[in-house]
């Protein structure tokens, strides 16, 4: 991650309503985890490799999706981030930015990396 406090604001605030706490931190990076069900461990990038940045397209993690529930779950992780001025992608389309039977809030992270909640 370029920003790791900017990092933990934006996942720990979006996956925070989906069951995930910190479970672990040190001075590179953290873990936020669900239960025993899933975890996820961001870490700073280093100095040697920051300039090569980061690009969903390139090879590499093309997005992250996460089942939230139901549409009202949808809608009200959309009003939290929209209190906290993430940057939310397809808002003119939403919440079927990808099909009328599709029901999904779609974020960018600190980084730009595609952060999907979708309602089951």
């Amino acid at each position: 991650m370029s920003d790791l406090e900017r990092t933990r604001a934006f996942w720990s605030c979006v996956l925070g309503p989906l069951g995930y706490a910190q479970t672990s931190s040190w001075a590179d990076g953290f873990t936020l985890a669900k239960g025993d069900d899933a975890y996820l461990t961001f870490v700073q990038v280093r100095g040697e490799h920051a300039a090569a940045g980061y690009h969903r397209c390139a090879v590499g993690l093309n997005h992250l999706a996460f089942r939230v529930g139901t549409r009202e779950a949808v809608d009200d992780l959309r009003r939290l981030c929209q209190e906290r001025g993430f940057l939310e992608l397809y808002p003119g389309q939403y919440p079927f930015a990808t099909g009328d039977d599709y029901y999904a809030l779609f974020l960018e992270d600190p980084d730009r990396i595609k952060a999907e909640f979708v309602a089951s």
